[in-house]
């Protein structure tokens, strides 16, 4: 339980403690309206009269006030340095954002050449095609290379003009083989004959 859910729960307690002072006593006996505090809710007095409901709310309070400051250490508890699990999680998410830029420049290499200085249909179909062997090689697009996005530059290429038949070719692959690398159903299934 936390802090405030303690407080409420004693606040209740405590509130419905005197709820028993309109009861009235079985048969009249004094001694029986007396209060006394049991350490458990089935103890009965000694003229075998079931514990009362004061004696019950008291032995609960008692034992919630009891736990009170083992409940308020567990939640002050913090770790003061990184386990060896977060340190080793950290290396490995550290050396795969490396990859992730190293192969990064990659594209974005092959895509300025595509866009800037390709200018003959081999030159053109050569930038796809190596494009095409980084999203093999990758196995997709590295982070911070959005398909859509590279798309537009491709296609900001094709809009200026200069976009043969064999060109339109190796970018449909391109975008086929993207397709194809970051589809999570790449798995054949032998026994489905489509």
């Amino acid at each position: 339980m936390t802090m405030t859910m303690m407080k409420s729960f004693l606040l209740f307690l405590l509130s419905a403690a005197p709820a028993t002072a309109f009861v009235p006593s079985p048969a009249g006996n004094v001694a029986s309206t007396q209060s006394h505090t049991a350490l458990s809710a089935t103890q009965q007095r000694a003229d075998d009269e079931p514990a009362s409901r004061r004696v019950v709310l008291g032995a609960l309070a008692t034992a919630a006030v009891a736990t009170m400051p083992l409940a308020a250490s567990a939640i002050d508890t913090y770790l003061t340095e990184p386990t060896e699990e977060f340190k080793e999680s950290e290396r490995q998410r550290m050396e795969f954002r490396k990859k992730q830029l190293a192969l990064k420049g990659e594209f974005v290499k092959v895509l300025a050449r595509l866009t800037g200085e390709s200018s003959t249909e081999e030159q053109l179909v050569g930038d796809l095609a190596a494009l095409k062997g980084l999203v093999i090689e990758t196995g997709g697009l590295p982070l911070g290379i959005k398909k859509e996005e590279m798309y537009k530059v491709i296609r900001s290429k094709k809009a200026k003009g200069f976009w043969p038949t064999n060109v339109e070719i190796a970018y449909q692959k391109l975008k086929s083989e993207i397709a194809y690398q970051q589809s999570p159903n790449t798995e054949k299934d032998l026994e489905n004959p489509l």
